[in-house]
């Protein structure tokens, strides 16, 4: 007999429809779901091989106690009895923000808030952050401060094909989401054109009518430049400008300062190239420009971001139908994750835990008094910064949840370190990942096809995953698991294993919020595809496209941002002559805890490899598959040369999804924007040469700041 259930993708982002087919003694296999309108039954590997991971061979299937240096099985009792007696104590000698806690992107909106809230609640703790600040962070900034609200995509995906001109920045969807490629060759199919903007000529590149190649870390400069052109040019539309924004005077006198010959200077692209792109956006008559990671994965994203942001702004092309600025999230629950109470300066539905009028509704909702609720704490870097510090300042124990940072984190050696350094690592996940390997404490979690709960997909659509096979015996959810620390803190109360019984709580707690959820319902997702926020009330209809009336700013006008040009935190020198930029490939994801598990994904992408132009390897006298150590000022790794015209001749990339020997993010820059707190991985400075035979053994990479990892 065999069962059939709706349900999403465990991946990425978009959160492709598919069906699961459980057949009693058979096993489970995906199968197509073309009524879902995100991706019309089309899957990529990572979803089609989705069901691999439901395995036994795969998973933790009970909670795992260090005793004596090693990991060793328990019963959930005494694992979870360790933990809250750990905690306890911690919080006795050093006080209650002495406990932290670390979130993940991929974690159900059911999950996302409840963790918020038992962060604040069960252990009266502010310093509560997830991998989300790694991923989105300066466009959710950049959002806000542009338009008063924050979601990725403010229109479907279904009007990208209809709109004219279309920019997309530092993104590959060709790798990093398959599926919603065919919505960009829609677009030239309909005549539309397609600039793409990345130092590397990548498989989304190939496809663009103009492909524009900056130096990492120079799209600020990039946006300013084309910002000059459209002034020049006289493609400006004014009435919009004069009746829907205001500050363009700032932003036109910093555009003014960035001409062609200055620009191309700054980027390393042609001014014909730029004038180009500028003539071809301004005269369009619809237009959008999409940002991801590349952009935004810098010391100064978020001004990046409101200089793209501007570039629509005064194009007119924003709060009109098939206009607009987006962002393409990464993460499967990027999205919802950020809205609900993961982050260290928010509380559900987008509002600001400094906000009394916010603390007093959430309070509300909780059962508790406002008073009792903790301030802002530190952001994602900052808080693993802190891990282990000593005295006061210092995390002492942490539980981290559905999150990879030994591999994911920039300055990876010195994050690995500090998780070293703690009193109490607890690790909540479905597989013993390389950070769980170092926990003092491991719980097996329930993962995506063995329960039900919301996602938050890219365009900000509200989807239902439910449950279709039973988790394997000895695992439990998160949910669960957090009412049973809540309990053995002392809060026996407002805690909840229940999914659907959470995200009504999640509805009350959200009403009237930026990110208002409280028309959702469960049987609203699933007589239909999802529901798009902000939806206030039962009878209202979502939202699937925002702005085409007023902004979400006080005075319903959006704003132009003052940025100006600055050069990234580090630059190459002398001594570290070239750009490091990283990214993702097409059969891996994330830190790869999960696919690195998946055979069929693991031999298409097997391990890491550095990518460098023809002239740089034969200036470094290196052949395709030799191997490269490639040297920061954090660290070092080695990894075999991918050598291609594709990139520029100053920039060496390498994917970030694998530990050891070539784990990229040991390269990678902690430093941060002042407004996203966003870590810059996307430009550093970088020496390479070739490895000398038995320099490093297998799986290390020296950080420079300690011991092999």
């Amino acid at each position: 007999m065999t069962t059939l259930t709706d349900t999403h993708c465990p991946y990425c982002s978009l959160q492709c429809g598919m069906r699961l087919a459980a057949a009693d003694g058979a096993g489970t296999l995906v199968v197509e779901r073309p009524g879902f309108p995100v991706n019309r039954g089309a899957l990529c590997g990572k979803g089609r091989s989705a069901a691999e991971l439901l395995g036994p061979a795969n998973r933790l299937s009970t909670p795992l106690v260090r005793e004596r240096g090693e990991l060793r099985a328990a019963s959930w009792d005494a694992a979870l009895d360790r933990v809250a007696r750990g905690f306890a104590a911690i919080r006795a000698e050093h006080g209650a923000d002495a406990v932290g806690v670390f979130g993940g992107g991929g974690l159900t909106n059911e999950k996302a808030y409840q963790l918020g809230k038992f962060a604040r609640v069960a252990l009266g703790t502010a310093n509560i952050d997830y991998n989300g600040r790694f991923c989105m962070a300066s466009a959710a900034a950049g959002n806000r401060i542009a338009f008063g609200l924050d979601r990725g995509l403010p229109f479907p995906l279904e009007d990208i094909p209809r709109t004219e001109c279309l920019i997309l920045v530092g993104s590959n969807p060709a790798e990093t989401m398959p599926p919603a490629l065919r919505y960009f060759r829609e677009l030239r199919e309909n005549g539309g054109t397609l600039i793409v903007v990345d130092p590397r000529r990548t498989r989304t590149a190939a496809l663009a009518d103009l492909h524009l190649q900056p130096l990492p870390g120079s799209d600020l400069a990039l946006a300013l430049g084309l910002l000059h052109l459209l002034i020049a040019d006289g493609t400006v539309d004014t009435d919009f400008v004069e009746a829907r924004t205001t500050g363009f005077g700032q932003a036109r006198a910093a555009a003014m300062a960035h001409w062609p010959e200055r620009v191309e200077r700054l980027t390393g692209i042609a001014a014909e190239q730029l004038r180009d792109a500028a003539h071809r956006f301004g005269r369009a008559r619809t237009g959008m420009v999409l940002t991801a990671r590349g952009p935004e994965q810098q010391s100064k994203g978020t001004d990046t971001v409101g200089a793209w942001i501007n570039l629509c702004l005064a194009s007119g092309k924003a709060g009109r139908l098939y206009s607009g600025y987006g962002c393409l999230t990464g993460q499967g629950n990027g999205q919802g994750g950020r809205e609900h109470g993961q982050k260290a300066d928010q509380l559900p539905g987008y509002r600001s835990i400094e906000d009394p009028a916010a603390r007093e509704h959430v309070a509300r909702v909780w059962g508790v008094h406002p008073d009792s609720l903790p301030r802002s704490g530190r952001s994602a870097y900052e808080l693993l910064d802190s891990l282990g510090a000593p005295g006061e300042d210092g995390v002492h124990g942490l539980l981290l949840m559905g999150s990879n940072p030994v591999v994911s984190a920039p300055r990876a050696a010195h994050v690995t370190q500090r998780l070293r350094s703690l009193d109490l690592l607890v690790v909540s996940d479905l597989v013993l990942s390389d950070t769980a390997q170092l926990a003092d404490v491991v719980l097996p979690s329930a993962q995506w096809a063995e329960e039900t709960g919301t996602m938050t997909n890219v365009e900000g659509r509200v989807i239902l995953r439910q449950r279709a096979v039973d988790a394997p015996d000895g695992v439990r959810g998160d949910l669960w698991l957090m009412r049973e620390l809540a309990e053995r803190l002392g809060v026996d109360r407002g805690f909840h294993d229940d999914p659907e019984t959470v995200f009504d709580e999640l509805r009350r707690a959200s009403a009237g919020g930026a990110a208002d959820y409280a028309g959702i319902s469960y049987d609203r997702i699933r007589a239909g595809d999802g529901v798009f926020w902000p939806c206030p009330a039962g009878g209202h209809p979502g939202t699937p496209r925002l702005f085409l009336d007023a902004f979400a700013t006080p005075d319903g006008r959006a704003r132009f941002a003052p940025v100006t040009h600055r050069p990234a935190a580090e630059e190459p020198d002398a001594e570290y002559p070239l750009y490091l930029t990283t990214g993702r490939v097409l059969s891996q994801y994330q830190s790869g805890a999960q696919t690195r598990r998946v055979g069929a994904l693991n031999s298409a992408a097997p391990g890491p490899f550095v990518e460098l132009h023809p002239l740089l390897a034969r200036r470094l006298a290196v052949t395709e598959g030799e191997l490269l150590a490639v040297t920061s000022r954090r660290g070092r790794a080695v990894a075999p040369a991918r050598i291609t015209d594709a990139i520029r001749t100053d920039t060496v990339f390498m994917p970030f999804h694998w530990p050891g020997a070539g784990r990229a993010n040991t390269l990678t820059n902690p430093a941060l924007d002042p407004t996203s707190k966003m870590p810059e991985f996307k430009v550093c400075a970088v020496r390479v040469e070739a490895a000398r035979a038995g320099a490093m053994p297998a799986g290390a990479a020296r950080s420079g700041e300690g011991e092999p990892v």
